[in-house]
């Protein structure tokens, strides 16, 4: 009941706000920081912001950060500077539609679009050739098995895999239970196009959320992936996620990807593990990375 009240809160504010012609929040001043430190690059006429930073001398490991819904890039700050002291390189972009990226409208956005995006930036880079930890989390799972696959396929412009590590994503349609809002919106209800004119942050874009309905028609080949690939898997997973709830979600993944080793992390943790409690996650990482 109370989950009920919250998201009337939250379809409720952005329309006030409208109404009252209350101008969005400044950026805090940690955000300031972030986005000053990051770059842009321009994938297929939009602009997509990142950030792509060197640390630990002597090694060659790059690590390739892919956020979640419907957040941004800035979800990993927490963890940023302890990768910085394992890794060469730490890179992360907001997602087309996120953050401090382009968000065109009309556009129909696709999780396959954000793969090849993803692609785009990594050939800009210059790492094209190079073998890549990948981390993602929620949204950027499921672009995570996209990547997979073509690896996997040996697609034209695909990534090399060294390492995927997943957390807390929708990747089975039949455990996934999304938000009030979030279903309100993926049905095309009277409310979606409401907030999609309203709300400041176009997060709420219908064809963003359809990521919820891509899911379930392409299981197969995103699954399908997932358990026949050769490339290292670690799942961390925080048990009190509601959006992927514990335990149908780790029993389900642990019978189906039988390679992968799993990290299930504090049960007071839940949907952001990586910001609830970054010295769980990190320490969860690590291992996984050092196990191979």
């Amino acid at each position: 009941m109370r989950e009920w009240w919250i998201h009337v809160g939250l379809i409720c504010v952005p329309l006030a706000a409208v109404y009252l012609h209350i101008p969005p929040p400044q950026l805090s001043a940690s955000l300031q920081k972030w986005h000053s430190a990051g770059k842009v690059f321009t994938f297929r006429g939009s602009q997509i912001f990142y950030r792509d930073s060197y640390g630990a001398l002597g090694s060659s490991d790059v690590v390739l950060l892919l956020h979640g819904f419907p957040t941004s890039s800035f979800d990993w700050n927490k963890i940023w500077d302890p990768l910085l002291q394992r890794f060469h390189r730490v890179i992360a972009m907001d997602f087309l539609g996120f953050g401090f990226s382009d968000k065109p409208r009309p556009h129909r956005y696709s999780i396959f679009e954000q793969a090849s995006m993803v692609e785009a930036l990594v050939s800009h880079l210059g790492l094209s050739s190079h073998r890549l930890n990948l981390v993602s989390h929620d949204y950027g799972d499921t672009v995570a098995l996209e990547l997979l696959y073509r690896s996997d396929q040996n697609r034209t412009g695909h990534l090399k895999l060294n390492s995927l590590c997943l957390s807390n994503g929708g990747i089975f349609p039949e455990t996934h239970h999304p938000r009030l809002l979030q279903t309100l919106l993926k049905d095309s209800s009277f409310l979606a196009p409401i907030l999609t004119r309203l709300t400041n942050y176009l997060l709420f874009h219908e064809g963003i959320l359809q990521y919820i309905n891509q899911r379930l028609k392409h299981r197969e080949r995103w699954v399908g992936a997932l358990t026949s690939t050769m490339v290292p898997l670690h799942m961390i997973y925080g048990p009190l996620d509601p959006v992927n709830p514990h335990p149908q979600f780790i029993r389900l993944y642990q019978q189906l990807v039988h390679r992968s080793t799993v990290t299930i992390l504090d049960k007071h943790i839940s949907h952001y593990p990586q910001l609830e409690d970054p010295t769980g996650f990190l320490n969860a990482y690590f291992n996984f990375i050092h196990s191979f």
